[in-house]
């Protein structure tokens, strides 16, 4: 049986649209709304460049929620519990973003482009709606939007040697999370140290989508002495560096769970006096403790991701689930993240996972596993 997705309006094409589809793209998902490459075809060949390699990433459906106007610093503030006092222009910050039941929507990355214009690189969800009805009803002056603005990631060790070719030395001196503003044959781009993944890279901003063919040939043509190909942000790998993915570990809408819970418990700042959503659900969830904990498993054999989170039990007893997991080559077994109750003790060895091909025996791991 074959299965196709039709392509409406609804569903937005990216900048490099045109270059993936020309270089061999076989696999799309859908995220913010928009197409995102998901394989070229070659799966163990895209994995070993981002670990050996350089791999360019189209990410373009990372989008971008603009802040601008003079009460923007005080939106962005208020929409983290993460504290920005010390962001300075030109830095960028990971920030959990929090209902005001403390519940966590968003975990974008903030970059600072002046004390006037703020970015968030959102992962997939409706920021935009949330950040412009917050401004409207506390009667800031900023205004919230969506600016012509297209991520493509160059991912793997290598990548610094391709931002080297196009940049020069400021690339290299780049602290991680740093960015700047700059261009590359004409071409204007924010030039970012990130990217998602623990390999190490860069994300080039691309602000006029018109140019996303000539720029996806341009940083390919500095790549090639250093074996750059295309690939897609990577499951495997991210779940080996135990990377959060907003989306696919917690969603609003039906596995929830707040910064404590998934990890981020650090980026909640208490102790300074700022305001900002959900303060009260998180000072009451932080005097109590988390009901949660993100763990790692690892599961029997090589049973087939389902697409959905799966229950797991203790000794017969519901205590969590495994939000996703895949068989690591490099580790030689299955891996896994999700959350467990708080109570259960990591020694727990009698874990059962249940997939939809039936009940999978598991046990816990730390994380990251590498």
């Amino acid at each position: 049986m074959s299965l196709s997705i039709s392509i409406g309006p609804n569903i937005r094409k990216s900048a490099y649209f045109d270059a993936t589809i020309r270089d061999g793209v076989q696999s799309f998902s859908v995220y913010n709304h928009m197409l995102i490459p998901s394989h070229y075809g070659d799966p163990d060949a895209e994995y070993d460049r981002l670990l050996n390699g350089v791999a360019q990433w189209d990410v373009a459906a990372q989008r971008q929620v603009q802040l601008q106007g003079p009460d923007a610093g005080k939106l962005a503030q208020y929409l983290t519990p993460r504290n920005l006092a010390k962001t300075r222009v030109g830095q960028g910050r990971y920030v959990p973003l929090c209902d005001y039941d403390g519940w966590l929507i968003n975990d974008p990355v903030l970059l600072k482009l002046s004390d006037q214009t703020y970015w968030l690189s959102v992962a997939d969800s409706d920021v935009h709606l949330w950040a412009a009805a917050i401004a409207n009803e506390k009667g800031w002056d900023a205004t919230v939007s969506e600016p012509d603005v297209s991520p493509m990631a160059i991912q793997g060790p290598k990548a610094v040697h391709v931002a080297e070719a196009l940049f020069g030395a400021a690339a290299v001196n780049l602290k991680f999370f740093g960015f700047i503003e700059t261009s590359v044959d004409g071409i204007p781009v924010v030039l970012a140290r990130s990217g998602w993944s623990k390999q190490g890279g860069y994300e080039l901003y691309l602000r006029d989508r018109s140019k996303g063919t000539a720029l996806w040939d341009i940083v390919n043509e500095a790549g090639q002495p250093f074996g750059i190909g295309p690939g897609a942000p990577n499951d495997v790998e991210r779940l080996e560096s135990g990377l959060v993915s907003y989306g696919a570990d917690i969603r609003w809408q039906d596995w929830r769970a707040t910064p404590f819970e998934i990890g981020l418990g650090s980026l909640v700042d208490l102790k300074s006096e700022h305001e900002f959503v959900g303060r009260a659900a998180l000072e009451a969830m932080a005097a109590r403790g988390p009901q949660r904990k993100r763990v790692g498993f690892v599961l029997d054999g090589s049973p087939a991701f389902p697409g959905h989170p799966c229950p797991v039990t203790g000794n017969g007893k519901d205590i969590g689930y495994v939000s996703e997991f895949a068989f690591s080559k490099r580790l030689g077994k299955t891996i896994g993240v999700g959350l467990v109750d708080a109570s259960v003790s990591e020694k727990e060895t009698k874990l059962t996972v249940a997939t939809d091909s039936g009940p999978v025996a598991a046990r816990f791991h730390r994380i990251p596993f590498v």
